[in-house]
């Protein structure tokens, strides 16, 4: 099994508001940068669409080493999914994004690491630029349109 670091991160400009997210795939030597962006949605929904789209690149089976800066991720993942399935999500908030992470996650091993953001962590900064971007591409093409 391919072992491969995923970096992730999201931002959004107001909460909710404009959003991007970046994922960065790491395998031996070869990198892959997957970045977009979303209206009226929130700081959290954009980090977890990072791991989502970095996950749903994969092509095959993959052990995963995920780094994030964002605790809610990382505890989601680590702590709290598997009792959000047991009670079939009751009151959690972004259901359909950890629905959809349960099933591009089901081929893989994960295990989420939490990183600090804004500490020199290089692709957690790396991330967080090309995230905040997209935020602003989207903003101001949503300004353009209007």
């Amino acid at each position: 099994m391919k072992m491969v670091s995923l970096f992730c991160d999201g931002s959004s400009l107001g909460n909710p508001g404009f959003g991007g997210y970046c994922a960065i795939l790491r395998y031996k030597d070869k990198e892959k940068c997957i970045s977009g962006s979303a209206k009226n949605v929130t700081n959290n929904q954009m980090e977890l669409k990072a791991v989502i789209e970095g996950l749903n690149s994969l092509k095959e089976s993959c052990s995963v080493e995920l780094f994030s800066d964002s605790s809610y991720v990382v505890r989601g993942i680590n702590e709290w999914l598997s009792n959000w399935v047991k009670r079939d999500f009751e009151k959690v908030k972004n259901k359909d994004l950890w629905q959809e992470y349960l099933k591009v996650s089901s081929m893989h091993q994960i295990q989420a690491r939490w990183v600090k953001g804004h500490d020199g962590h290089t692709e957690n900064e790396r991330c967080d630029s090309i995230a905040r971007n997209e935020a602003f591409l989207a903003k101001q093409s949503s300004q353009n349109e209007k």
